[in-house]
């Protein structure tokens, strides 16, 4: 573990935003990686998240406004950001608005290292995370604004306001350094239901363990007795009059399967009288369906994560979630997921900060037939 920035020295922090990160939550499209997909996401409505969340981030960082020099690349790759959080930053470099890619990132990357920032703050998802390493390695310390859909690195902070947070951790001489996985799974092969992720380096990241997300751990699949159990006790829960809004993952599909129905592992999918009514659907789907509706939201944390809200399953928007209301959510977790989280409380990213606080505090776990634990949830 190294040591922070010597207090002394001049203080130069980096901000490169990637203006597409995320954009295929909401509309269910599992990634926004290729120009196909981004087009697509646009099409269906998608409303780019990247730039609202590195705000969130460099608010935070504004009671240190006079002693850091920001340095960032034009517009929405980081200025613009910057710039409504009232610093006034260099700007260098330069893009084709509206057109960026992974290339411009790369560049921007190399720029600051060239132009010795202390620490490089970047918004995106692990494809961003994986160009920033293409780039420049292990050369300087950098950290994530979580802004993708699928985040399985271990190089973010937990949420926007945590990265702002532990960047004046660093700069005020009061965290360490470690170095933290970059991950990133192949989103061809995520649409088809399959899960692959890869380990491609390292990156060298301020650390504090509460502010940082660590690296999603898959289910080993040893717990199938436990799975079977809890898709026991939630179909015997089930009622006629609710619509039920299952979220992503293996112990979810197990629910789906007890039933006799197909899902989609990676999908949001809404059962109703023992049938599906909807099969990976998207945040304008569930609230059409929620119209005149009363529902439960089912999902499970990601291992190792913790994430219930905010990873994965963006089509649970906080406007869904809203009209469902926090009563109506079930948590499911084997007791082998509550254990890979050692600890560490079931954390909410959704991108809605009063959402986020009303879904905060304690909730009920299903975790075996008739069994049931209280969690913890941070945001």
């Amino acid at each position: 573990m190294g040591t922070s920035v010597d207090q002394g020295e001049t203080r130069k922090l980096g901000l490169v935003v990637n203006p597409i990160a995320g954009i295929g939550g909401r509309v269910g499209l599992k990634g926004s990686d290729g120009e196909e997909t981004q087009r697509k996401a646009l099409e269906l409505g998608a409303v780019p998240q990247s730039l609202n969340r590195a705000i969130e981030a460099m608010e935070r960082v504004t009671p240190m406004e006079e002693d850091l020099q920001i340095i960032t690349y034009p517009s929405e790759m980081g200025e613009d950001a910057a710039k409504e959080c009232g610093f006034d930053p260099v700007v260098v470099g330069s893009i084709r608005k509206g057109k960026t890619t992974a290339e411009d990132t790369m560049n921007a990357a190399k720029e600051m290292l060239r132009l010795g920032v202390d620490l490089l703050l970047f918004a995106g998802g692990d494809g961003t995370a994986r160009d920033i390493y293409d780039a420049i390695g292990e050369e300087t310390l950098v950290l994530g604004i979580p802004s993708g859909v699928k985040i399985h690195s271990a190089v973010f902070a937990i949420s926007p306001r945590s990265a702002g947070d532990l960047a004046v951790l660093y700069f005020r001489g009061r965290c360490g350094i470690r170095e933290a996985e970059v991950m990133d799974v192949d989103e061809e092969a995520l649409r088809q239901g399959i899960v692959s992720a890869k380990l491609y380096g390292y990156l060298r990241i301020p650390f504090e363990k509460r502010l940082i997300q660590g690296v999603k751990t898959p289910s080993s699949g040893e717990d199938k007795e436990a799975m079977e159990a809890i898709a026991c006790e939630i179909v015997d829960r089930m009622k006629d009059d609710y619509l039920y809004i299952i979220g992503p993952g293996t112990t979810t599909r197990a629910i789906t399967s007890k039933l006799g129905l197909n899902k989609t592992l990676i999908g949001v999918d809404v059962v109703s009288k023992g049938k599906l009514v909807g099969t990976d659907v998207n945040e304008t789907q569930l609230l059409k369906l929620l119209e005149g509706s009363k529902a439960k939201i089912i999902i499970t944390p990601i291992g190792g994560q913790g994430y219930i809200f905010g990873r994965g399953n963006q089509q649970i928007s906080p406007e869904v979630i809203k009209r469902v209301g926090r009563d109506n959510i079930i948590v499911v977790a084997t007791p082998e997921k509550i254990n890979s989280l050692k600890g560490r409380p079931f954390l909410v990213d959704t991108g809605d900060e009063a959402v986020d606080r009303m879904l905060s505090g304690y909730i009920r776990v299903v975790t075996r037939y008739n069994e049931q634990v209280i969690y913890k949830i941070s945001y």
